[in-house]
């Protein structure tokens, strides 16, 4: 059966496209679910504006996440962190504090989902973290965690 999409789903497609899908997956999950709808010749025309209107919107967010990679990539965002004598930490750095610092010193607010750490920063010095802000927008911001002043 062929649909159209009224969500992004993934693996499936994003929002107005025109899929073809097994008539059991459309009538029991997608169609019942509102993340679609039979594809008549009407509604073909109407999937065609909902592609132009997903494509200016992922646009404008590729290019709002490249003025951010643009302020991001040369700053250097210092985080005060207590630390041992060898210069490991007591506790850790996580994604939700990169996003504070950055946006205490920068002024640029980021969603802590889109940072990717895969373990937390435990040790002093320079870390590069990775940032994917859009599918086609991925950067690296440098972290310096540095011993706290108490």
């Amino acid at each position: 059966m062929r649909v159209v999409l009224r969500a992004d789903l993934a693996g499936l497609g994003k929002r107005g496209d025109i899929v073809e899908v097994a008539d059991g997956h459309a009538r029991n999950y997608l169609i019942p679910g509102s993340l679609a709808m039979r594809a008549t010749p009407g509604i073909a025309a109407q999937a065609s504006a909902m592609r132009r209107s997903r494509d200016v919107r992922d646009t404008r967010a590729r290019e709002g996440a490249e003025v951010v990679a643009r302020q991001l990539v040369p700053a250097v965002v210092r985080i005060p962190a207590r630390a041992g004598t060898a210069g490991k930490l007591f506790g850790s750095v996580t994604a939700t504090d990169v996003t504070d610092a950055v946006l205490a010193q920068t002024g640029i607010e980021l969603d802590r989902r889109k940072l990717i750490i895969d373990e937390p920063i435990r040790t002093l010095g320079l870390h590069e973290v990775p940032v994917k802000l859009h599918a086609e927008v991925e950067f690296r911001v440098t972290v310096e965690i540095v011993p706290a002043t108490s």
